[in-house]
């Protein structure tokens, strides 16, 4: 994807107009991603991915047994 998106930017590079269009919808995606709080790096996923490691968990020796756990909620 990366590549690709490359070689579109390569293919508009000589036009000012798309550029400056392309530089404004990179703003807004930028703005879009700094206001959205369900985004975040991947530094912050791992951090997160660590504490709910270190959380205590349930496990279940059948299917059975997390069915009905889960009913009971």
């Amino acid at each position: 994807m990366n590549t690709e998106l490359w070689q579109s930017i390569g293919a508009i590079a000589d036009s000012e107009p798309l550029m400056k269009r392309l530089t404004r919808y990179a703003k807004k995606l930028q703005k879009e991603r700094e206001t959205d709080p369900t985004l975040m790096t991947k530094e912050e996923f791992f951090e997160k991915v660590d504490r709910a490691e270190k959380q205590p968990g349930k496990s279940f020796a059948s299917v059975e047994e997390l069915d009905e756990y889960i009913r009971s909620l």
